[in-house]
């Protein structure tokens, strides 16, 4: 309860000095990769799932797995597990990360393919030994496509239009990041009637914010 009447607290002034930092061109790096963050693209730099997410890729085999990141962002976590032999996918609306990460994956000499697509719309035919999803989970309407990155729609509209997808594929790991600050319990319900479970693969507390990755599975019958 303390830390998030300390983030309310701050948050106007960090809201500020975020968006003048991040008003242009920011490198971010790990391992040795590096992609250039524009100001329109969701930066990796200050929120904790994107490392979370690298930490835990770090850990698993992925050499010859498929591999799609589904709203890719910056493409950190799509170029890492590149790095580490997989065969990856990478899809996003936002075509100006898109555009920047084409030019990541030559400056780093990786393979993934790139595709701009809403959510499966234009994967739809393909399956996976892994989806990693790193969703926008706080309920508000998004106004722009930078914005679609952190907000799922006044009525959780993100994850109503995702889960029935996720419900009729095959794809072997589903995982999805999920911060104590989100609504988890609104997203298990909806999760719930597309007959899906989510169960903690792990969990982490970084300054007292504990953050979840959750492997997503059909319910048995």
């Amino acid at each position: 309860m303390i830390r998030k009447l300390l983030k309310k607290a701050i948050h106007p002034f960090l809201k500020f000095g975020m968006e003048k930092f991040f008003a242009k061109p920011r490198l971010f790096a790990h391992e040795g990769i590096e992609v250039i963050v524009m100001p329109e693209v969701f930066p990796p730099h200050y929120t904790f799932s994107t490392k979370i997410l690298l930490e835990y890729i770090s850990s698993i085999d992925l050499k010859s797995k498929t591999f799609l990141e589904l709203g890719c962002g910056s493409g950190i976590v799509s170029l890492f597990a590149a790095s580490k032999q997989a065969i990856v996918t990478a899809s996003d609306i936002n075509s100006i990360a898109l555009k920047a990460l084409k030019d990541a994956k030559i400056k780093n000499n990786l393979e993934l393919e790139i595709i701009n697509s809403n959510l499966f719309n234009q994967i739809e035919n393909q399956s996976f030994d892994y989806v990693i999803i790193n969703p926008p989970y706080y309920p508000k309407d998004p106004k722009n496509v930078k914005e679609q990155a952190w907000f799922c729609g006044e009525n959780f509209e993100y994850f109503e239009n995702l889960l029935p997808q996720l419900s009729k594929r095959s794809d072997h790991t589903i995982l999805m990041i999920l911060s104590e600050d989100c609504d988890i319990q609104k997203i298990t319900n909806i999760a719930d009637k597309n007959k899906l479970q989510l169960h903690i693969e792990i969990e982490r507390t970084r300054f007292s914010e504990r953050t979840f990755i959750y492997r997503i599975s059909r319910k048995l019958q």
